[in-house]
């Protein structure tokens, strides 16, 4: 009996060539609405996503043959893993592969901030000179907070430290020290997070924290959107407790009517974290092995 997989989101053709190469039948769904989904899973023993496709209990209810689901990416927030480890479905993912994608993002929004670089170039489009209006300062000397030291955080502080910055993890860091988020906070020039989003984790970042920051401190977010209350962050920013802030993520994907977009004080990117050629290519030829070793199993048990 042939093995059917769903792919809901693009991933690398590499990816998909190992699949066909075992002889599973694989269907690109990723231009099909999400909304048809349920429609068809029922019909699938394996599917794969990235952070787009979001697979609730509903839709898992009409997968009545998924034997695995393979999350191209490192976060798990768009997959119900309670209802999946109830049906007995396998979840894997693809951990660490775009540690150095997002890392170099988060630098270079970084460095954005601390140079006025989006600003800059709107205001030039516009055909505005406004030189004396983008006053900068050099992240050198600077402290950074790193709220989450996993292999994204730990590649963010190497950089860092070779730019001639200070850090402070919150979190077990190989060259930094560990303090509790209470204790880093004051201390940060500027505030980077990698966390992923868990009931733990949810707004952890929110008023009270504000409030402890340095007057003038920067933030950058490429972790998932929620981790920051962005309505305290909004408040933060017009206030300006908070000089600016870099988002790669929202709470609302993509975000409607945004309030914080509307500062000048923020710039953002559309969660492009591990979008890079590097990082979707790792990621999706070890997503198919993952699913193709549980399938494996599965047709050998």
């Amino acid at each position: 009996m042939t093995i059917r997989v769903l792919i809901c989101d693009e991933i690398a053709e590499e990816g998909i060539r190992l699949l066909d190469q075992k002889g599973f039948a694989v269907t690109k769904a990723w231009d099909l609405p999400k909304s048809d989904l349920a429609m068809i899973i029922g019909d699938f023993d394996a599917l794969i996503v990235r952070s787009a496709t979001k697979v609730t209990a509903d839709l898992l209810a009409h997968a009545k043959k998924l034997k695995v689901i393979g999350r191209a990416g490192e976060g798990l927030d768009n997959i119900d893993l309670k209802k999946a480890a109830e049906l007995g479905i396998d979840v894997v993912n693809t951990p660490h592969v775009g540690a150095n994608s997002v890392a170099e993002l988060t630098m270079g929004h970084l460095l954005a901030l601390a140079r006025g670089i989006v600003e800059g170039t709107l205001s030039l489009r516009e055909g505005k000179w406004i030189k004396n209006d983008l006053m900068g300062v050099e992240i050198n000397g600077k402290t950074l907070g790193i709220v989450g030291c996993g292999s994204i955080g730990k590649t963010v502080e190497r950089l860092a430290l070779a730019m001639g910055m200070k850090v402070v993890g919150v979190d077990m860091c190989v060259y930094g020290r560990f303090v509790t988020l209470e204790e880093m906070l004051p201390q940060a020039d500027f505030i980077t997070i990698h966390v992923p989003l868990t009931p733990h984790t949810r707004h952890m970042i929110s008023t009270k924290e504000f409030e402890i920051m340095k007057d003038g401190v920067m933030i950058v977010d490429c972790s998932r959107g929620g981790v920051v209350d962005q309505e305290a962050l909004y408040e933060a920013l017009v206030s300006g407790k908070v000089e600016a802030a870099a988002l790669d993520v929202f709470e609302e994907e993509p975000p409607k009517n945004s309030k914080l977009l509307r500062l000048k004080n923020v710039h953002a990117t559309p969660h492009i974290g591990a979008q890079t050629v590097e990082a979707q290519l790792k990621s999706s030829v070890l997503v198919a092995e993952r699913v193709i070793a549980v399938l494996k199993k599965s047709t050998t048990s």
